[in-house]
């Protein structure tokens, strides 16, 4: 199933994934940016095998290609389509996603949510 990210690697560029994030932060919400966050910092670890980094790639890849297959018109339903697609990528790859990752990500995510809901982070932590 995995394999159907593989069409949005090519999206992929760390320029337009912090573009794409610090833009859309408030619209998205809290829970797609610190789930991509993770994805992200996961990506980093050298640790993380090549068919983890290529689902990564792939997940992060759709979410900031310059269209959506349910285009973010709406932002109730653009963004709970890429919270899906995030969520499915993270659950796949949670195995890398150690607490040096989370620190990271909390720490990127203070910058456009300086006072997170602990409660809504610590729902997406326990997905993985």
């Amino acid at each position: 199933m995995h394999h159907q990210f593989d069409k949005f690697r090519r999206f992929f560029s760390e320029s337009r994934f912090f573009n794409k994030l610090g833009n859309y932060a408030q619209t998205a919400g809290l829970k797609v940016v610190y789930s991509s966050l993770l994805l992200y910092y996961a990506y980093q670890r050298k640790e993380t095998p090549s068919w983890a980094k290529r689902i990564i790639m792939g997940t992060l890849g759709y979410l900031v290609m310059p269209f959506d297959f349910l285009p973010d018109l709406s932002p109730i339903i653009g963004y709970t389509d890429d919270l899906g697609v995030l969520s499915f990528g993270l659950v796949t790859i949670a195995a890398f996603v150690n607490e040096e990752v989370k620190q990271k990500a909390r720490q990127r995510l203070e910058k456009w949510f300086p006072s997170a809901d602990e409660h809504l982070l610590n729902e997406v932590d326990e997905k993985l």
